[in-house]
């Protein structure tokens, strides 16, 4: 959308501006995707989200006016935000409890494979192939998902009549998980803006050792990371059991996050190695803060709120990601990209306390 939006004329800043307003439109959304699960159901929710992602993106073949892009990314954001929370919550209503572990690293691995291929190829297409190509895989693919979903529940879960009485999930249980999200994604969403963006400056006089080419790469390591990191922590989640497992794999995702990144920091200007083993190594811990704060907000949301639980896992996904690339490119443009890195490990840590602290009365629960 950027490059659509740059290739009409657009700014940088009006350019960049169409991911911010589907980032808007997605958050949006997804606080109220909970009460539209509860009145349609997630069969439907996701065939409206796959519409409303796969046909305003045709819209884009015939225009690169602003102001239409800005329409076709709000809709989209809305779809995205339907996807997001109704296949998150799907893991709780589809998968039995002794197997959620695996059922989220999977679900992780549906999530990030395209991430893997397309996060770089599809600006790649964009530029080699034609816009025509990407503009029409971005409206085909949603709409051939669409189908699929006839095989999932017409309705969201019900809770057993023996379950404690519960509107929703309270946010004294959702804020620690919440917050270590928020922190984890924001160093994830820094290295992903932060890294092609660090060249010479103010702050720095030298830029990122290997430039572009080490950039690129260190987004696939990235992604890689969260793959194998959702993927352990799923394991992990189904073989402890949440009464012994607690907060112990969020605070090491944490901890894993913090060091990658001051790896990137301490080796950003002089080793295009070291940089990518830092993204690496963001990823890695960042995977396993997804898994289980995913998981843990379920096991606290109780039967029935799995959509609130998967509401609260994807803002602070999606919040997370947009203020660390925007609060971390601050500090680039300040003080450089070691800097940025560092107050990136810095908030790992400072917020492990409370990522790790567990609400009073909180304990394991048969969902």
């Amino acid at each position: 959308m950027p490059l659509h939006a740059a290739a009409g004329g657009a700014t940088p800043g009006a350019a960049g501006a169409t991911t911010g307003v589907f980032m808007a439109a997605t958050v949006a959304a997804q606080l109220a995707v909970p009460a539209v699960l509860r009145r349609i159901g997630p069969r439907a929710g996701l065939v409206a989200g796959a519409l409303a992602l796969g046909a305003p993106a045709g819209v884009l073949l015939a225009t690169v006016s602003l102001p239409v892009l800005f329409l076709v990314a709000v809709v989209r954001g809305l779809g995205f935000g339907l996807v997001t929370v109704t296949g998150a919550a799907l893991i709780a209503d589809l998968a039995p409890p002794e197997k959620r572990g695996r059922a989220t690293g999977l679900y992780g691995l549906a999530v990030g494979l395209p991430q893997l291929a397309l996060l770089s190829g599809g600006v790649w297409a964009y530029e080699a192939l034609g816009p025509a190509l990407v503009l029409l895989a971005g409206a085909l693919l949603p709409l051939a998902a669409a189908p699929v979903c006839v095989r999932l529940p017409s309705r969201v879960a019900v809770a057993p009549a023996d379950a404690p009485a519960r509107r929703s999930l309270p946010v004294t249980a959702a804020v620690g998980p919440w917050i270590a999200m928020v922190v984890s994604a924001a160093a994830a969403g820094g290295v992903i803006t932060v890294l092609p963006l660090w060249g010479p400056g103010p702050g720095s006089p030298t830029g990122l050792a290997g430039g572009a080419a080490v950039a690129a790469v260190a987004l696939g390591v990235l992604t890689a990371g969260q793959l194998v990191g959702r993927g352990i922590a799923g394991e992990i989640a189904d073989r402890i059991g949440a009464a012994r497992r607690g907060p112990l794999v969020t605070l090491v995702g944490l901890g894993v996050v913090a060091l990658g990144a001051l790896v990137v920091a301490r080796g950003g200007t002089s080793a295009g190695w070291i940089v990518l083993a830092g993204a690496g190594l963001v990823g890695l811990g960042f995977g396993a803060v997804q898994s289980d704060c995913l998981l843990t907000l379920f096991a606290r949301a109780g039967p029935a709120h799995s959509g609130a639980a998967s509401t609260w896992w994807n803002t602070a996904y999606d919040t997370g990601t947009g203020l660390g690339a925007a609060a971390l490119s601050v500090v680039l443009g300040a003080a450089g990209g070691s800097a940025a890195f560092l107050v990136a490990a810095v908030a790992c840590v400072l917020v492990a306390p409370l990522a790790g602290r567990r609400p009073r009365g909180d304990g394991p629960r048969s969902s």
